[in-house]
């Protein structure tokens, strides 16, 4: 389990900082286009009230304590909500591409379950 943690905790920090990062620098061909329809439209508010920009931060902070390894349950909370919000994104709006959402996820739960006692206060009673 210690070395399926330790490839997911790499793999969803990697991913995390380079998509981060492609907020603010637009290093991806294409990932500025708009999708079609009501998606498109809440994408298209999110970049003009530089709302994104907040996200590819905290995408970047939470990846790079993953990848740290320091920290490692202060970059699963960051990251979570975000996870949840590409989730109902896809779910909700634009129902193609959600499988890279659901893999994020996955590798989520995979580090949490190494990381589970540090979260042991949150779920008492």
């Amino acid at each position: 389990m210690k070395i399926a943690a330790l490839i997911a905790r790499i793999l969803l920090g990697l991913l995390f900082v380079v998509f981060g990062l492609n907020g603010f620098l637009h290093f991806i061909p294409g990932s500025n286009m708009l999708p079609p329809g009501l998606a498109g439209q809440f994408a298209g508010a999110m970049a003009e009230s530089h709302y994104l920009l907040a996200v590819s931060a905290v995408e970047i902070a939470g990846g790079a304590l993953l990848l740290s390894g320091f920290f490692v349950p202060l970059g699963l909370v960051l990251l979570g909500p975000v996870l949840v919000n590409i989730l109902f994104f896809h779910l909700f709006l634009l129902p193609v591409g959600f499988q890279a959402g659901v893999v994020a996820v996955i590798l989520w739960f995979v580090i949490f379950a190494r990381y589970r006692g540090n979260f042991a206060g949150i779920f008492a009673r």
